[in-house]
């Protein structure tokens, strides 16, 4: 989205980079992400929507879906192949060819509305997700847990249309509040668990609430599956918002959810990268986000 986006490249750069340097790479199996089915963006989005960023893509330069969200030449590519990856995960996981899996993709997807993009995103990856595996495999009830300095505001407001969605959705998130997109600290339905924090909030209190308020509810819930928005931009060393967590805390959560997925679930898990600018952060971040996963 241009040389002075913190959306950039170098986010997957650093990932990669961390998770070879650190010796996790051979332990991995890496596959490439396919481009997702119209049909199936069109599930999470309105196809009018759908339409109009496939005919917004430029051929060269830039256009402006709002002031933070551009598309260059390749955005419709990336955007659907983002999406495809975690429907590709969401299969895989599924059929048991994988114990679970991270997708390391852009653009991220938690702001995208379903006929409007938003902070950097513009299709909703987990939420294409979810209703692939409600809709396609016909699970009965799913999972989503957002940690990210931001309301994962797009999720919610897919999910909270999903039919009968308090018996067949429940996301669980925290966040950093009051903060961009300035909502979130009402829950619209039950099937909502959103915990607002403010800033300066550290390892200390979220794992309070993963203990106290997420894992109480998801247990009751019982998921057949989960699916993460995995946001790292709440690491203390990451000037886009003014949460505190560090390593140690992203691989608690990704633990205390490992195990709610091998009590309910077969350990099904699909995580899609959200948030992340720090580039450092971000590397050591998600490679013990995947090195859990990975029970490495």
């Amino acid at each position: 989205m241009g040389s002075w986006h913190p959306e950039c490249p170098e986010r997957l750069a650093a990932i990669q980079d961390r998770i070879i340097i650190t010796g996790l790479a051979p332990h991995l199996e890496y596959l490439n992400a396919p481009l997702a089915p119209i049909e199936a963006l069109e599930r999470a989005h309105d196809p009018a929507y759908v339409e109009m960023l496939q005919r917004s893509t430029p051929a060269s330069g830039y256009h402006v879906l709002d002031p933070d969200t551009l598309l260059c030449p390749h955005s419709w590519e990336a955007a659907r192949r983002a999406a495809g990856a975690v429907l590709d995960a969401t299969d895989r996981v599924i059929a048991g060819d994988l114990e679970n899996a991270f997708c390391a993709v852009r653009p991220p997807g938690h702001h995208a509305r379903p006929a409007t993009a938003m902070g950097f995103c513009m299709l909703n990856n987990i939420g294409i997700g979810v209703l692939h595996a409600l809709e396609v495999h016909g699970l009965e009830r799913v999972a989503v847990v957002d940690f990210d300095v931001h309301h994962g505001n797009g999720t919610e407001e897919i999910l909270a249309a999903v039919e009968r969605g308090a018996q067949r959705v429940m996301m669980t998130s925290f966040f950093q509040h009051p903060f961009y997109p300035y909502c979130g600290a009402d829950n619209p339905m039950d099937n909502m668990v959103n915990v607002p924090l403010p800033a300066g909030s550290d390892g200390v209190r979220v794992r309070a609430v993963v203990d106290e308020i997420w894992l109480p509810r998801l247990e009751a819930f019982r998921p057949q599956m989960i699916f993460i928005s995995a946001g790292f931009d709440a690491h203390r060393e990451d000037d886009i918002g003014q949460m505190s967590l560090v390593e140690a805390d992203y691989v608690y959560i990704t633990q205390r959810l490992m195990g709610l997925a091998r009590r309910h679930c077969d350990g099904r898990i699909v995580s899609s990268l959200e948030g992340g600018y720090n580039l450092s952060a971000l590397g050591r971040s998600a490679e013990c986000h995947v090195r859990a996963l990975a029970q490495l």
